[in-house]
């Protein structure tokens, strides 16, 4: 037999973004915790800024019945002249009956005692107040709190509780509270503990006490709303982060439109849309490419008549627009400046921003040198004028730190300065590297538009990586303070994106401005980095990387040729043989390349795949690609060498030279990659 199941835990509002990150675990967490008591049956999770909301149409009245075998020691141990041993009586103990209620059970030696056992399984009503809260003190949402006389914490208090099951209502102390039969509806119905007879009436009287129990609902009003207000004209930036958290704060949601004074549009799109979407929870609204001068805030109250709300949150972005436009007058009038970086501390035993600078600057100067024909060509700009502007961005590349905007919006640092690096008339590379030398930010961010701002982004992220390593500051588990493993990741992108040489073991011409440190680390580091970024087989990485490969963009070409070739069907069918080539030199030290004497093969078949075999190793390709299939092309000269010539032969000069031939071939494969270290 099954019944309804309804529990819904009351609490005071719920923040937004911990309740999202936790979200996929609460359903989750739940099931668990059914599964451990053999109780698993379908259901539904709810939620509001109110409310967690679990709903069971059929859950089962009690757990299974379980049943527990004992199994002791052979009779003939058990027994001796008809009298339990200590053997049985143990076994009698341990199992917890009388040495005559032991049962016997055949085993493969011979009878042994056995005892069964069978527990009937809880009901479910005498359960529940274990079960939620179990649940409850599962949840993880960061930070949470006590409140009252409690030992136990939550995100938020817990005001009230619902459990009904098998037709009433289960009454039992709970974090501080004891459960009852009353909800709460929407505040601007009442403030009130509202009675509910059971879980259709809780239903019915929450919708029609103005809260949308379902998320899914609450969206789906949401995106209506949209919708009817770009019918009046414009279209609302979707930013999907900030709608879920719009979802997760309301409980009766209705999109507004507000509108706002155009004089504010002259100030950077990314002000006003930053202030928007972080102070106010706004979405803003565009007209073709330009912002128009109106916004959507999704409101939570319950009513028919919004223009209070409208006007109210008008004045409130009003007060917030004119905070920015007068940071932006005061930041125009002082300009860029990078002199004022030396008073900004960077790191103890790094100096201050301005030093970091120094050191981006020089960082960058030799990545000119080693990358500046591709720039130049590139830019089409002639090397003084190149250096120049590369100079100009790397120390003014954090200058916008010293302005008002940025204190107030630490999130537009590097956008803010590419607006005023215009304004007072810096060449648009220069504003453009400043803009993106802090890209990429993340896995899907942006990446810089041009290798000028390449340069720059690599060498503020180069800058970090040896400065932090040269204090011993190197990420440990999961946690990485200052972004290095971000900051190795943008590199990594960066080089792959503009097919810029660069070997991972090569820090020297980097190191003058730096403690002492191991880069070998650092390598290791930028390894594991790649283990990451590439969504492969993680064995065909190993495998390249088993070949000596360091350049990150040799990494990615010998990556991407094996990939395409162990990916084809027929691949794997043919694998073995080219495994067996290194099962068979496992055992020598190759410390350089193999010497082959033609002269010394007996058997036509070994002499056939030598020349094949030269007739690959010599030709030219267009491509990895190319090299590697004319290479796993020999597979038909190879098979007919195993299976027609005994390698391990008593000769040993005739053994070595048939081992030399395989390792020859094998080594040609190891300068693109180690085939042992692949597994399909």
């Amino acid at each position: 037999m099954s019944q309804s199941l309804l529990i819904e835990i009351g609490v005071e509002e719920l923040p937004a973004l911990p309740l999202l990150q936790e979200l996929p675990n609460i359903p989750r967490k739940w099931e668990e915790l059914l599964q451990r008591h053999s109780l698993e049956s379908e259901f539904a999770f709810f939620y509001t800024p109110r409310r967690l909301v679990l709903w069971h149409e059929r859950f089962p009245e009690q757990e299974p019945d379980q049943v527990q075998e004992f199994f002791g020691p052979p009779l003939a141990i058990a027994y001796k002249d008809g009298v339990p041993t200590k053997a049985a009586l143990g076994f009698a103990k341990k199992v917890g009956v009388l040495v005559e209620e032991l049962q016997r059970h055949p085993g493969k030696g011979g009878e042994v005692l056995y005892y069964r056992r069978q527990t009937p399984g809880a009901k479910v009503e005498t359960l529940l107040p274990q079960l939620v809260g179990e649940w409850l003190q599962s949840l993880s949402f960061g930070k949470e709190m006590r409140w009252g006389s409690l030992r136990e914490t939550f995100i938020r208090p817990i005001r009230w509780g619902i459990v009904h099951f098998h037709g009433r209502f289960l009454r039992f102390p709970l974090f501080g509270i004891e459960t009852g039969n009353t909800t709460r509806v929407h505040r601007a119905v009442s403030m009130e503990p509202i009675p509910v007879e059971g879980p259709q009436d809780y239903f019915k009287k929450l919708r029609s006490g103005g809260v949308i129990l379902d998320q899914e609902e609450r969206a789906k009003m949401i995106e209506v709303g949209f919708e009817r207000i770009e019918r009046e004209g414009g279209a609302i930036q979707r930013d999907w982060e900030l709608f879920e958290e719009v979802v997760a704060i309301t409980e009766y949601p209705t999109p507004l439109r507000g509108h706002f004074d155009e004089t504010f549009l002259q100030l950077p799109p990314e002000v006003l849309i930053t202030s928007m979407r972080e102070h106010q929870r706004y979405f803003p609204i565009f007209k073709g490419e330009r912002l128009d001068n109106s916004f959507v805030v999704v409101s939570n109250a319950y009513t028919q008549n919004f223009d209070q709300i409208v006007q109210g949150n008008q004045r409130v972005l009003r007060a917030r627009f004119n905070d920015a436009l007068f940071f932006w007058r005061n930041d125009l009038k002082r300009g860029l400046d990078f002199e004022g970086l030396r008073q900004i501390r960077f790191m103890d035993g790094l100096g201050s921003i301005f030093d970091k600078e120094l050191r981006e600057l020089k960082i960058a100067q030799k990545l000119l040198e080693r990358y500046g024909k591709r720039v130049e060509t590139e830019l089409r700009l002639p090397k003084g004028e190149l250096r120049a502007l590369l100079e100009r961005a790397v120390m003014l590349s954090k200058a916008d730190l010293l302005t008002e905007m940025v204190y107030e919006f630490p999130e537009l640092q590097g956008i803010m300065g590419y607006y005023y690096a215009l304004a007072q008339g810096e060449d648009e590379l220069v504003a453009l590297a400043i803009k993106e030398h802090y890209l990429p930010k993340g896995e899907e961010s942006e990446l810089p538009s041009n290798l000028l701002s390449a340069l720059v982004a690599l060498a503020t992220k180069i800058d970090t990586l040896l400065a932090l390593f040269s204090l011993g500051k190197i990420p440990s588990g999961s946690k990485d303070p200052f972004g290095l493993r971000r900051a190795a990741l943008g590199i990594i992108r960066i080089v792959l994106e503009f097919k810029l040489p660069f070997d991972i073991r090569e820090w020297e011409p980097f190191l003058d401005e730096y403690r002492p440190f191991d880069t070998t680390l650092l390598e290791r580091f930028f390894v594991e980095r790649l283990y990451q970024f590439f969504q492969v087989n993680p064995s065909l990485l190993t495998a390249v990387l088993e070949s000596g490969e360091r350049d990150l963009v040799g990494i990615q070409e010998k990556l991407e040729a094996l990939r395409q070739i162990v990916e084809d069907p027929k691949f794997k069918e043919h694998f073995s043989t080219f495994k067996r080539l290194s099962n068979i030199i496992k055992d020598m030290e190759l410390a350089g390349p193999p010497e082959v004497d033609p002269a010394l093969f007996q058997q036509e078949e070994e002499r056939a795949l030598w020349e094949a075999f030269e007739a690959v190793r010599s030709r030219a390709y267009g491509s990895l690609k190319e090299r590697l299939e004319a290479l796993f092309g020999l597979k038909g000269y190879i098979d007919a060498f195993f299976d027609h010539v005994l390698v391990n032969v008593d000769d040993p000069q005739l053994r070595s030279n048939r081992k030399n031939l395989i390792a020859a071939i094998y080594l040609e494969f190891k300068q693109i990659a180690d085939i042992k270290e692949i597994t399909l």
